[in-house]
């Protein structure tokens, strides 16, 4: 085995491999400091990490030579024989989604574990005899896949992201379609009948298609009558109760939907439904309540890293002063200009402080930061008595952060480094 590796080997471990957790004794070749014709030579395969863009060289190159490129989800698919697995993708939700139908598989009895892009390894799971697997996808990884075939899969929705790693909306949208390209009769696809863009790629799925959304389902769906979450796919029709979500927020309400819609598929009874969802909360970065000074919430979105999820976030909500900026990923970030009126003033940062800048300073006070902590002091400054400062940047955090997470803890130690500051209660999703 070969590894073929853009850093320096310095970067990795003084050794060489003994940076690389796991891999020491193996038989595997590192060729670092960068990519080159001759790391394929004799090569039968190559599995490619998700942070090198299909455009890259190395990859060209493979093609050119015929040798075939999978992901790591593509590798798992080779591996997983006739375990059965649901598949979640979207532009936003994804990892709150694969939780909530893992709780929901567990509850009905299933040997089930969490995976993918949500951070255990598809290609690992896919060998440890579990029952079924719920399994997150990321557009990265279903471009180069092959066999990915899920019993159900569900694409929550879509916007305009990765564009510097796919090159055009157009790319990025057929990625995120081969979620369901291997599936057919027995299966299931799940599709969000709120968003046209996303809706218009579901119903090109080649098996039975179902949906979910926030409104009163129709038959066959699965959507909400006032706060509660009914289902409408049982063979009467009847509405079946679901519950009530445990956080108003109406991107946890729609994921919540379509965990429901896909376990409901899967044939999860819906009582185990219930039960799962209700195990389940909003998870850290996404809306949840970090400090409050005064009557002035701050709040963590962290996660909301393109425009699509800072207006997802925004919903519903009045007097805000909002944190945006980072890396654009080659997005258009002009569509947060339709928050303006949630927004009482903003804060720029990051590399695209300049752009965020520009696109509010003639319709809301607009101030710069250079620092997080800069961020957090000139928005409590903005804020209004009995208003809200939310961190929802609609970029990427690499150019300031390690990742989101980074990020949206140090906008919580500022926010209660404050002066006045109070943690919040432990409750969270109430938002």
């Amino acid at each position: 085995m070969r590894i073929s590796e853009a850093r320096d080997a310095a970067d990795i471990g003084a050794d060489g491999l003994d940076g690389l957790d796991g891999l020491d004794g193996l038989d595997i070749e590192l060729r670092a400091g960068g990519h080159e014709p001759a790391h394929l030579d004799g090569a039968d395969l190559i599995v490619v990490s998700p942070g090198v863009p299909e455009h890259a060289p190395v990859i060209a190159w493979a093609l050119d030579r015929d040798v075939p490129v999978w992901s790591e989800l593509e590798l798992g698919a080779q591996l997983i024989g006739d375990t059965p697995f649901v598949a979640i993708t979207g532009t936003n939700g994804k990892t709150t989604t694969t939780e909530l139908v893992a709780s929901s598989l567990q509850a009905s009895g299933h040997r089930t574990v969490a995976c993918g892009n949500i951070g255990y390894p598809f290609s690992l799971a896919a060998r440890e005899g579990w029952d079924v697997l719920a399994v997150e996808a990321s557009s990265f990884q279903l471009r180069f896949t092959e066999s990915f075939h899920p019993r159900i899969s569900v694409l929550l929705n879509i916007a305009e992201d990765h564009l510097d790693w796919h090159g055009s909306f157009e790319r990025y949208a057929d990625a995120k379609a081969r979620i369901f390209a291997n599936q057919g009769t027995g299966d299931a696809h799940i599709g969000n009948a709120e968003d046209a863009r996303a809706a218009a790629i579901s119903r090109t799925a080649p098996c039975s298609v179902f949906w979910f959304g926030l409104g009163e389902p129709a038959e066959g769906a699965v959507g909400y009558i006032g706060q509660e979450l009914v289902s409408r796919t049982d063979a009467s029709g009847e509405g079946v109760r679901l519950g009530v979500p445990r956080s108003a927020h109406a991107g946890f309400r729609a994921d919540a939907a379509a965990a429901a819609a896909a376990s409901l598929r899967f044939g999860v009874a819906p009582e185990a439904v219930v039960q799962g969802l209700a195990a389940v909360g909003p998870l850290a970065h996404r809306g949840e309540i970090v400090a409050t000074v005064g009557e002035i919430a701050f709040i963590d979105d962290s996660k909301a890293t393109n425009p699509h999820a800072t207006l997802a976030a925004l919903q519903g909500t009045t007097d805000v002063v909002l944190i945006a900026g980072g890396r654009s990923k080659g997005v258009d970030l002009t569509p947060l200009g339709s928050a303006a009126p949630h927004l009482t003033a903003v804060v720029a940062i990051g590399e695209a402080a300049s752009e965020i800048e520009d696109l509010f300073s003639q319709i809301v006070p607009v101030r710069r930061a250079e620092s997080i902590e800069q961020a957090v002091s000139a928005a409590l400054a903005s804020a209004l008595p009995h208003g809200k400062v939310i961190l929802a940047p609609g970029c990427a955090s690499q150019d300031m952060f390690e990742d989101y997470r980074e990020r949206g803890t140090r906008f919580a130690e500022a926010a209660r480094a404050l002066p006045g500051a109070r943690a919040p209660s432990p409750q969270r999703g109430s938002e």
